[in-house]
């Protein structure tokens, strides 16, 4: 796993130099970049209606990757779809859904590793997409925001 906090390293002899991914960047699960079925949709409460992640456009079979180095907390199936959550240093946790999972709890995955395949079903129905998650603790957080693609907002400065 590398530490999303450190700068690149000074090279040291004839190898390469060791790449660390800008903090707060995760790259896109799935190639070739996908395009937002739904975005993301803060709820109103903690219980309250919203839609706590973005749905990819995908096709069933696609190779899911993980969006950052980490470890497998979670392998399972909520709501009757297949899930993968990965624990990464930085404390952020990434969801993954519906997926056919290729990793178990405990293994260390590097950024973008196969963690498995998009699965049939989920909520995108007709079409396929993948359900992607972002939580620090239990606060759910804009995936985009992370994938360096959110739009940005200029506020009032009063």
């Amino acid at each position: 796993m590398h530490d999303t906090h450190a700068a690149l390293a000074a090279p040291t002899g004839d190898g390469p130099v060791p790449q660390v991914a800008p903090r707060g960047r995760w790259m896109w699960p799935l190639t070739p970049r996908p395009s937002v079925a739904r975005p993301f949709v803060r709820p109103a409460t903690t219980w309250g209606a919203g839609h706590r992640g973005v749905d990819l456009t995908s096709s069933q079979g696609s190779a899911v990757r993980a969006v950052d180095a980490g470890v497998v907390a979670h392998v399972g199936v909520v709501a009757g779809r297949g899930t993968v959550t990965v624990l990464h240093r930085s404390g952020l946790r990434s969801t993954y859904e519906p997926v056919d999972p290729g990793v178990a709890v405990g293994d260390e995955v590097g950024r973008g590793q196969v963690i498995g395949t998009v699965s049939a079903g989920g909520h995108c129905l007709p079409s396929t997409c993948l359900h992607l998650g972002a939580l620090r603790g239990t606060r759910y957080l804009d995936p985009m925001t992370l994938l360096g693609a959110a739009r940005v907002r200029l506020l009032p400065l009063r």
